[in-house]
């Protein structure tokens, strides 16, 4: 009963190292992922501040109104005095004089202060730029800080779905490491009882029971970490979903290994020379901004208002008042140079850090081919130990009880089974831990 279980395991062992998870699970959490990750979630708060940002530098071309209104009132201080008095009240007591009238009274000399008495001004004001350069690069500028932004977002999405690629298929092989050691605990639970029953009749060593306990007992110990690390695989995987740590995660399976790399030979399509590109632009602009700092800044304003005094209206409070300004920087201590020639820096700084990166990329592109190449080889490599191994294990396991093969032969052979069976399911998922670094370092995956 025991030798049919083992087969049984073993042959269920076999079929599930065999298929290859498909990506239909995979996908839809790859889609969670996207949606549900706190720190893509921040990146694209960033990007609609960016957003939000370049409306406002469009906005400062518009016209902008302003409601303005003052009262003020005041006495003392300085004064002007208007002699009135001194020069009319002769001419009027002369017209009296002659008129026999005094219809033309004496006034007082006039003292005027500076200050209005309960005044008040109310006005809504119409400003527009008309020339200003400033503002011509700094809507470019905050364009392409909007295009540096959407690629930074892009590169962090390309970033967490390879990370969930591997996570997932790092949770995979942690599975079929708990499936291959409860196999290798089936099979030394057996290896135990042949020798026990061996030794009931006479053929076996009581050295032998010793070592199969010992065999069985470091075959647990490896179960025991290899479900650990499933747990830590578990969770770190439901970490990258933002979800409950302990999430079902669901599989499914195909029936072959399916991997095509042909179009995965270039790093064109990396977010990051767009960053580069865009950030060489902004500096661009910059420098052409600073350069520019001669450049007279011309705005235009039209006041519609009232004013008068101790709160009064009428008709004749009306005014409009209609104005242009004109600034035009001379000398600013050398300052303007001095910037031009930063921007002059920070142009080369970015352009050789693009020179740069482009080394670098095309460095990861080839290593992670290489890498994929290797792992196929280890898959096919490994294939083929499994089944010399199983061979291998029959044969001995049939010697071993017909007398013919020791008991250190059969441990061995146990032994190189449970290893090439780990070899396979792990070289397994590193062609496509391998496939997924290559998707990245290409940006091949399409995104939404």
């Amino acid at each position: 009963m025991r030798t049919l279980l083992i087969k049984a395991l073993v042959i269920c062992l076999i079929t599930a190292i065999v298929p290859v998870f498909g990506q239909q699970p995979l996908d839809g959490y790859i889609e969670a992922g996207l949606k549900n990750n706190l720190v893509l979630q921040q990146k694209n708060i960033a990007l609609d501040k960016a957003l939000l940002a370049l409306k406002v530098a469009n906005g400062m071309f518009s016209p902008s109104l302003t409601l303005l209104g003052n009262y003020t009132t005041g006495d003392g201080g300085r004064s002007i005095s208007f002699p009135v008095g001194d020069l009319l009240n002769p001419v009027y007591s002369t017209l009296n004089q002659l008129t026999g009238t005094n219809n033309f009274p004496t006034i007082e000399n006039v003292n005027q202060n500076f200050f209005p008495r309960d005044f008040y001004d109310v006005r809504a004001r119409a400003s527009m730029p008309i020339l200003n350069t400033d503002l011509i690069y700094n809507r470019k500028i905050k364009a392409q800080q909007t295009l540096l932004q959407e690629a930074e977002v892009a590169v962090y999405k390309r970033e967490l779905i390879r990370s969930i690629k591997v996570s997932y298929y790092n949770y995979l092989a942690a599975q079929q490491g708990v499936l291959i050691y409860k196999s290798a605990l089936a099979r030394a639970e057996e290896g135990k009882r042949v020798n026990e029953s061996l030794l009931e009749n006479g053929k076996g060593l009581p050295a032998y029971i010793l070592r199969s306990q010992s065999e069985l007992e470091n075959t647990k110990a490896q179960l025991a970490d290899a479900e650990r690390q499933v747990e830590n695989a578990h969770l770190y995987f439901n970490f990258l979903l933002n979800r409950d740590a302990h999430a079902e995660i669901l599989t499914s399976e195909e029936s072959s290994l399916n991997i095509d790399d042909s179009n995965l030979n270039t790093t064109q399509n990396r977010e990051e020379f767009l960053q580069l590109q865009t950030a060489t632009q902004i500096q661009q602009d910059v420098q052409e901004m600073t350069r520019l700092f001669w450049m007279p800044r011309i705005s235009g304003f039209i006041d519609l208002g009232a004013q008068g005094e101790q709160m009064k209206y009428n008709s004749n409070a009306n005014y409009y008042l209609l104005g242009v300004q004109l600034e035009v920087p001379l000398f600013a201590g050398f300052t303007n140079r001095h910037k031009i020639a930063q921007s002059r820096l920070d142009v080369k700084s970015v352009d050789l850090t693009l020179q740069h990166t482009t080394r670098q990329l095309n460095l990861g592109l080839e290593t992670s081919r290489n890498a994929l190449l290797s792992a196929k080889q280890n898959y096919r490599s490994a294939q083929k130990q499994l089944e010399a191994a199983q061979s291998y294990q029959r044969l001995i396991e049939k010697g071993y009880k017909e007398g013919a093969n020791t008991f250190i032969e059969s441990v061995d052979a146990r032994t190189q089974l449970t290893g090439a069976q780990l070899q396979l399911a792990l070289n397994q998922y590193r062609v496509l831990i391998a496939m997924a670094n290559l998707e990245r370092e290409t940006a091949s995956f399409p995104l939404k």
